[in-house]
């Protein structure tokens, strides 16, 4: 099993930030493609964020200019720098990585007040 671990979610202003973190030892960010993605209550979960071979970098139309993905390889941490927050992006958000075909993190719930 690969074990991902989230922080960093909570409770922040329209136009406040937040940096999520997810712990994923064991994990080559070299070699594997790792994502942030987020579930609204009521939404299908979507990709938010995602960065192959420690820096290839795609994100979605949405947070694209406010959020910035990165990783630390001596830490084993996968970053999501979240700045400009607004409601909409209020969600958990979950850890992703390619790993026997996916593994998940258990999410850091993320609210953006109005």
């Amino acid at each position: 099993q690969v074990q991902l671990v989230e922080s960093g979610g909570g409770l922040v202003q329209t136009g406040g930030s937040l940096r999520l973190s997810c712990v994923a030892y064991g994990i080559n960010f070299s070699r594997n493609r790792m994502a942030w993605y987020r579930q609204a209550p009521g939404k299908q979960r979507e990709e938010v964020a995602s960065i192959t071979g420690g820096s290839a970098t795609n994100y979605a139309d949405s947070v694209k200019g406010r959020f910035t993905i990165s990783v630390d390889n001596a830490k084993y941490t996968m970053y999501l720098q979240m700045n400009s927050l607004k409601p909409e992006d209020t969600a958990v958000y979950y850890c992703y990585t390619d790993i026997l075909f996916g593994s998940w993190g258990r999410g850091t719930q993320v609210t953006v007040s109005s």
